[in-house]
């Protein structure tokens, strides 16, 4: 699956962004004056193959979910426990994600691809393995449902190794999730999303964010290393100093994305890597959120470059190394708000904007059209 998804992954098409160029110097306004809106909405006809692009309607935000082996070497103040709890909050609607998803009429989707502990809810269902759709009980497709958060069990293993001991995954475990990521793009495509966002949850994901930004840009430990949850200066460095022995141990090699994943990833990196592969492959936007989807679209780049194409940089995270993950990507952030709390909370926040760029294309008159003197 995840070469067949490689594949099928093209460039952006130019003579569609050459049409959107061409209409936004035509609309009711002074060429270039809505900034870097305009170059989106022409990104989004190339990926689309049409001007104007579809609009990005019925969002949906895939919350992959796992933990984390480096937990052990003290990179948190939060326990591992909590992984599992948000999820249930996830669920019951209780978590911030929601309350922007709310307002966004998105759908939200958590999916435990490597959850350690009990999730406390009622149950999950599965991901169809053929690949197309989560099955209700009766066996047909689920569409999405923005009212009701649901959780897929797509479990790959109860948390990754320890990075500084051994590799976090194995290959095959990384391929997996990478797959896993993949599925549910289609699953979510399939049901009639126009736009994905990523999301995660894992308490410790951010030591091997850090150690994949790293891997994949070559800078600095300390300089891709931020402070996660809000931790105090002895544990801030002691994430550099993990993150440091992690990279000297396993020396990933950035031209082998699904090595890098095994050796110092985590399992919703590794899948969130394959939500954008998969999103690519069928020529739908994917939204990226903070420093966790920076470090796994640098992964999915580095598989496919062209998936570049289909990714668009909701917010700067306040989070250092996701500065550095769309400087590698060429991506510039539509908000900078300074949030660091992941979930798909700021993809969420800029998905208004998005459509918005694309909405202009689609709504706005010509000079001609509205009778307007151009200058």
């Amino acid at each position: 699956m995840l070469e067949s998804t490689i594949a099928a992954i093209r460039p952006l098409d130019d003579a569609a962004m050459a049409a959107a160029r061409e209409l936004h110097g035509r609309l009711t306004k002074p060429a270039g004056s809505l900034g870097a809106l305009e170059e989106l909405s022409v990104r989004l006809a190339g990926l689309a193959g049409a001007c104007p692009p579809p609009l990005p309607e019925r969002a949906a935000v895939a919350i992959f979910a796992g933990d984390h082996g480096v937990h052990a070497q003290g990179v948190s103040p939060w326990p591992q426990e909590v992984t599992a709890q948000m999820i249930a909050n996830f669920l019951a609607g209780g978590a911030v994600v929601n309350a922007f998803a709310r307002q966004a009429g998105a759908a939200v989707t958590v999916v435990d691809v490597g959850v350690a502990t009990p999730i406390p809810t009622a149950g999950t269902e599965p991901l169809d393995p053929a690949g197309g759709a989560v099955l209700d009980p009766a066996g047909s497709a689920r569409v999405l449902d923005p009212a009701v958060p649901r959780l897929v069990d797509a479990n790959v293993r109860p948390g990754t190794a320890d990075l500084t001991v051994t590799a976090a995954l194995t290959r095959d475990e990384a391929r997996a999730a990478v797959e896993t990521g993949v599925r549910v793009a289609d699953e979510l495509i399939d049901a009639g999303a126009g736009i994905l966002l990523t999301g995660d949850m894992g308490i410790g994901n951010t030591t091997p964010a850090a150690a994949l930004i790293a891997a994949f840009t070559g800078a600095d430990p300390a300089a891709a290393t931020g402070r996660g949850t809000g931790v105090d200066d002895a544990t801030y460095q002691r994430k550099v100093d993990v993150v440091r022995a992690a990279l000297e141990r396993h020396r990933p090699d950035p031209t082998d994305p699904l090595g890098v994943l095994a050796t110092v990833g985590g399992l919703e990196h590794a899948a969130l890597a394959g939500l954008i592969l998969g999103a690519a492959a069928r020529r739908v936007p994917v939204l990226l959120d903070g420093v966790i989807a920076g470090s796994a679209a640098l992964a999915a780049a580095a598989f496919a470059p062209d998936a570049v194409g289909a990714m668009v940089a909701g917010h700067r995270s306040a989070e250092p190394g996701a500065t550095l993950a769309l400087r590698k990507l060429g991506l510039d952030a539509l908000i900078d708000l300074g949030l660091r709390l992941g979930e798909g909370t700021g993809a969420l926040l800029a998905l208004p904007v998005v459509t918005g760029a694309v909405r202009v294309l689609h709504e706005v008159a010509t000079f001609d059209s509205a009778g307007v003197a151009e200058k």
